[in-house]
């Protein structure tokens, strides 16, 4: 029986214009989802969930299409276990063991589908923790390019590379299409708000990628968010070459980037009511900046705040159901 875990993320800039080759910086977060794998001789699957925004449950099944049996609507099993199935398909093809059976429990710190990483984290979790309990080490590197393949089906083709890499390596990373790489980053104070719901992601992607198509002005806004993230990363570079604590007007900066893309984000109707309340909820409470993070449509916004004040005013916010501060988590996948 192996156990691994993997951070979830925030992203400090980019989302949805990644999905077009423009630059995102994701950042990990210390949220972390855990997958225990033990083998199994029958060739079934067995997975049991916990704390995936879901009421914790148990599906066992064959791989070979036969429907859990379970007592929850088919499409959050289908969210709970899709990149479960993806991950286990990814760790039997790198050991050459197609017909294996696991016993599989994952429990997150991560909500699902709130735009903090938890489908990523999962993935490079269960990928890292199925192929060593089949006797299989994998590298990093390979771990982010299987779990990126399994986002990939799962997400028919609308995946980047962005979370899974972020995920599989820890700290900040920089993505550009194919070019994945970890970049230098102060420690952020980080401040997260999270309104109990989560975004279509698909769908979400889809409305980016009509207004794109319909309008060059849209076209024009995912160009400038990849402008936007190319400064912001020239204000990292520049905040690490002499200080590795982010000074005032570092995070100062970083903040009024942050309030550029959402706004951007927000034109390419990724935000929600919910998500805008938050944003400024965090900016009235003195944040340096505040933006949604992840796909957007509801779910998480992330703020940059030293103080307690956002904090304390996204606890009050109609809509808010939780606050809380995520400090950037350096260190990637790893056993347990």
């Amino acid at each position: 029986m192996i156990t691994a875990s993997a951070p979830g993320k925030v992203y400090l800039f980019g989302e949805h214009a990644v999905v077009y080759g423009e630059p995102a910086v994701p950042c990990a977060i210390e949220r972390r989802a855990t997958v225990t794998v033990e083998e199994r001789s029958d060739g079934r699957l067995r997975v049991h969930a916990e704390d995936l925004s879901l009421d914790g449950f148990t599906v066992e099944y064959s791989s070979d299409g036969e429907t859990p049996d379970v007592d929850v609507s088919p499409d959050l099993v289908e969210a709970a276990i899709g990149y479960v199935d993806a991950a286990v398909t990814q760790a039997r093809d790198a050991a050459d063991a197609s017909d294996v059976g696991f016993d599989i429990t994952v429990d997150s710190e991560i909500p699902l589908g709130a735009g903090l990483g938890s489908s990523a984290a999962v993935v490079v979790a269960g990928i890292d923790a199925a192929t060593r309990e089949l006797g299989v080490e994998l590298s990093v590197e390979e771990i982010a390019e299987r779990a990126y393949r399994a986002e990939y089906e799962v997400q028919e083709g609308q995946a980047s590379r962005a979370d899974t890499f972020c995920s599989a390596t820890g700290g900040a990373v920089r993505v550009e299409g194919d070019d994945c790489r970890s970049i230098d980053a102060p420690d952020l104070p980080f401040v997260i708000g999270f309104d109990g719901g989560a975004g279509n992601t698909g769908r979400l992607v889809a409305g980016v990628r009509d207004l794109r198509e319909r309008y060059p002005f849209a076209a024009d806004t995912v160009s400038t968010i990849g402008d936007l993230v190319r400064q912001g990363e020239r204000t990292l570079t520049e905040a690490t070459g002499s200080d590795p604590n982010a000074g005032p007007d570092v995070v100062e900066e970083l903040g009024t980037l942050m309030d550029f893309n959402h706004g951007l984000l927000s034109a390419l109707g990724v935000s929600s009511r919910s998500l805008d309340r938050m944003v400024w909820a965090a900016r009235d409470a003195g944040a340096h900046g505040a933006k949604l993070t992840g796909a957007g449509g509801g779910g998480c916004i992330v703020a940059l705040d030293p103080t307690d004040e956002t904090e304390t005013a996204l606890r009050f916010t109609p809509g808010c159901e939780a606050g809380f501060r995520a400090a950037l988590d350096t260190e990637g996948v790893c056993v347990e």
